[in-house]
């Protein structure tokens, strides 16, 4: 049984946001008495990221909050995969410093776990009577367009391949020689994934509150053409 869930953060220049989305993480409460840990790793922000994390650390000395700095930016994927790499909790997600996804919704992703030992659980954006915000057309066309290729690739039926949110055992996570230094982390870890046998994969409906390119949205449409890249690149290797 899961007795710790781990938090992953990338944090890079996330100054405006960061204390707001630990206040939300902390305020979760987890079903069956799951406790948190939360793994930060701050990307060599050039803003108070650092600063800030390290305020709310000394205000919340109650809380399991471990804090990774990298040397120089690496990106994105660099980032998660050295927050996977010191995750202790059974399970571990990942969490967006940047308001786009509610902490408020881990037992949804935590009930397939307890119900039927699974191994993988994604958040899907794309199912569900949960509330989106209403932004990018194009956006929602090339995740679907990504989802879709990606699903030919693995023979998985997901409906939200790019989700942020996707719950994995930490055995498993840890095991996933991860190369992508950016947004190419998800096709790259969903191809991993696809390829491991008996996994027991799920999916379930969340909401999402995406931000704009004012608000500080940081992938575009060459993320999109390294995503082809990498659907076709790790159903052959690794």
């Amino acid at each position: 049984m899961i007795q710790k869930l781990s938090i992953l953060i990338p944090a890079y220049n996330e100054e405006k946001s960061i204390q707001v989305i630990l206040n939300k993480v902390n305020a979760v409460e987890l079903i069956n008495g799951i406790r948190k840990e939360i793994v930060i790793v701050n990307d060599c922000s050039k803003d108070k990221t650092l600063e800030k994390i390290a305020e709310f650390k000394a205000a919340h000395p109650e809380l399991d909050i471990r804090v990774f700095s990298q040397e120089v930016n690496k990106g994105k994927g660099a980032a998660i995969n050295r927050a996977i790499k010191e995750a202790t909790g059974e399970y571990l997600i990942v969490q967006d410093a940047d308001l786009e996804y509610d902490p408020e919704e881990y037992n949804l992703l935590l009930k397939p776990v307890m119900v039927d030992n699974a191994d993988v659980v994604y958040g899907s954006r794309f199912m569900g009577h949960h509330p989106h915000r209403i932004l990018f057309y194009w956006h929602s066309i090339g995740n679907k367009f990504l989802t879709s290729f990606s699903n030919m690739m693995t023979n998985l039926n997901l409906t939200d391949m790019e989700t942020c949110y996707k719950l994995i055992r930490t055995s498993i996570a840890q095991k996933i020689n991860i190369r992508e230094r950016r947004f190419g982390i998800e096709p790259e870890i969903t191809a991993k994934l696809a390829k491991i046998k008996k996994i027991r994969i799920y999916e379930v409906g969340i909401s999402y509150y995406g931000r704009t390119y004012e608000e500080g949205k940081k992938i575009g449409w060459k993320d999109g053409f390294r995503a082809l890249w990498c659907i076709m690149k790790y159903k052959f290797v690794d």
